[in-house]
């Protein structure tokens, strides 16, 4: 922002003057202190613990409080440095004009659909606990998993933090894909029964499958790595220099191993979404298309390949279970590696067997796919109407556990997800509309359900295992519909405004495929605040400078 004009010169270049040097520092300092924040959650984070497995919760969860907490504080601090060097030096007059910002004419002019929707669910999340008959715990959600109105309060803080003061640069996603293939390595070498951090040296041998890396849980650890898989096939298709090519694909390559040996079925919805949605930002040219057949050629030959490893050395790895060892045991398996690898070679030596270059990638490709996306969509909601609704689940084999949703579906989930709604169809108007209160679902399964729980399963579950029934239930709909409006807004936005920056669009991808995995995972401050940060950072790349405040500003400026 430049100083007031005090003089007559008619020409804008003439009016304009540099910004005073606390100003400018003011920013670098800034930039430098969302910079650190951004390398504590991105990088040390992930790998961050203290006790091994069993704090790794409590661990995180403070690890990402404190850093929130302490971003903030410098934050304010260098404000009100700025502040008061801002009167001293200047009479207050960059102060006036950063509030100026905030005035109804010009607020709207810098404010997004995502700012508005995360102001809603923090509104709605807020006005939840107020009325929440257990008002301490849903504050700070200590009798759930640590997501109550604080942890929430946080994210917006940071939110608004990071996506108004970071600077957009790639290297906080070339830091985090660092971070998460040693994360990734050390889950695969789980796999391997090989455990160099001795997280499992004082847990139960039956618990071995259940828990890996530095993450915990193995659904925890497809959430995270399912951010992995978004951001690296997105760079892997749009990098333009072999190394950074050979780079990002030896890095997917990794993050594609590490969520299929992490034996969690949460990992095929994101790998759903990312196959699924994938071909709408690859197909615009050749080279995306040849890259997307070099994706899935790749899919399936890790899984052929870790089939082969499960026969020539099974006593050193982990079973195989769930959906991947259904499609392990395909017979037609290497048969679809084949086929693909030969459709890869088609795709890039076709144009030099036919000695013509490659035309032009026209609309079609993108059109059919997304008729294939629909037609998808209607396969699946038809087998799902069939299975349960008609009472056809036995015509589906081996997959009718997948495609059958009853109490024991998706290990106990289908029974947690229906004592939830019976729950909610108790509740009173209030909380019909505002939810019980943030992470309280296990305060009301044990109020409600303690004895059916225990005499059933012997376990007492404090979550949905679906963020979004999570969401609705203790938030209830206006909060759920907030956040997905955030997020799908935010998604959107990122597409739109990235132009021709890949690490925007990744960003994008990782998002989409978190919330894939979402439908049938817990919402924990380990995977969580990453997704929450990716995005931040994310959307300040869709910043820009808008004339049209500018100009107003600029007239106040001058007057």
């Amino acid at each position: 922002m430049g100083a007031d004009y005090m003089g007559n010169h008619t020409s804008m270049p003439d009016i304009m003057e540099e910004e005073p040097r606390f100003i400018m520092s003011g920013k670098v300092i800034l930039s430098y202190i969302v910079g650190v924040f951004l390398i504590a959650i991105l990088f040390v984070f992930p790998l961050y613990y203290k006790n091994y497995y069993f704090d790794i919760l409590n661990a995180k969860y403070q690890f990402y409080y404190i850093s929130v907490l302490s971003m903030m504080g410098c934050v304010v601090i260098t404000l009100i440095v700025m502040l008061i060097m801002d009167l001293v030096k200047c009479n207050g007059r960059y102060t006036v004009r950063f509030f100026k910002c905030f005035a109804p004419d010009n607020i709207w002019n810098t404010i997004t659909i995502p700012d508005i929707a995360l102001f809603f669910f923090l509104l709605i999340a807020t006005i939840s606990t107020l009325l929440s008959d257990y008002l301490y715990e849903s504050f700070w959600g200590n009798e759930g998993r640590f997501t109550g109105l604080f942890l929430l309060l946080l994210y917006g803080i940071s939110f608004y933090i990071i996506s108004r003061l970071f600077r957009f640069q790639s290297w906080f996603l070339d830091m985090f894909i660092v971070s998460s293939m040693l994360v990734c390595l050390l889950g695969i070498t789980d796999y391997f029964h090989l455990d160099p951090l001795h997280f499992k040296d004082k847990i139960d041998p039956k618990q071995y499958g259940i828990f890996t890396s530095t993450l915990g849980n193995i659904n925890t650890y497809t959430a995270f790595v399912s951010l992995v898989i978004g951001i690296t096939s997105v760079l892997f298709a749009a990098a333009k220099k072999l190394w950074k090519c050979i780079w990002y694909y030896i890095c997917f390559m990794i993050a594609m191993f590490a969520i299929i040996t992490g034996q969690s079925d949460n990992a095929y919805l994101a790998l759903l979404a990312l196959f699924g949605l994938l071909p709408l930002y690859m197909f615009k040219n050749w080279s995306g298309i040849k890259r997307y057949a070099v994706i899935l050629a790749s899919f399936f030959s890790i899984i052929q390949f870790i089939d082969l490893i499960s026969q020539i050395m099974p006593e050193r790895v982990l079973e195989l279970e769930g959906i991947f060892s259904v499609l392990v045991q395909f017979r037609g398996l290497a048969y679809i590696v084949i086929a693909l690898w030969g459709l890869v070679g088609v795709l890039y030596l076709g144009r030099y067997v036919l000695n013509r270059p490659e035309p032009e990638v026209s609309k079609w490709p993108k059109r059919t796919w997304m008729i294939l996306i629909a037609m998808a969509i209607l396969t699946i909601l038809f087998v799902l109407y069939d299975a349960n609704v008609a009472g056809n689940g036995n015509r589906y084999g081996v997959l009718k556990r997948y495609v059958v949703i009853d109490d024991e579906w998706g290990t106990h989930r289908g029974y947690i997800w229906r004592l939830g709604i019976e729950n909610y169809r108790e509740f009173s108007l209030l909380h019909k509309i505002f939810g019980y209160g943030p992470d309280t679902f296990g305060i009301m399964t044990v109020k409600n359900n303690y004895r059916e729980m225990v005499e059933r399963y012997n376990e007492i579950f404090d979550s949905a295992h679906n963020e979004y029934l999570q969401y609705f239930i203790t938030i209830g709909p206006l909060g759920l519909i907030s956040y997905l409006v955030l997020l799908v807004s935010s998604v959107m936005r990122l597409i739109k405004k990235a132009g021709d920056n890949p690490y925007v669009v990744a960003v994008a991808f990782a998002v989409v495929c978190y919330g894939a995995q979402a439908f049938v995972n817990i919402n924990l401050p380990i995977a969580t605040p990453v997704m929450w940060t990716l995005l931040m950072a994310g959307l300040a790349g869709c910043r820009k400078s808008n004339g049209k405040l500018r100009e107003t500003l600029d007239k106040e400026r001058y007057k």
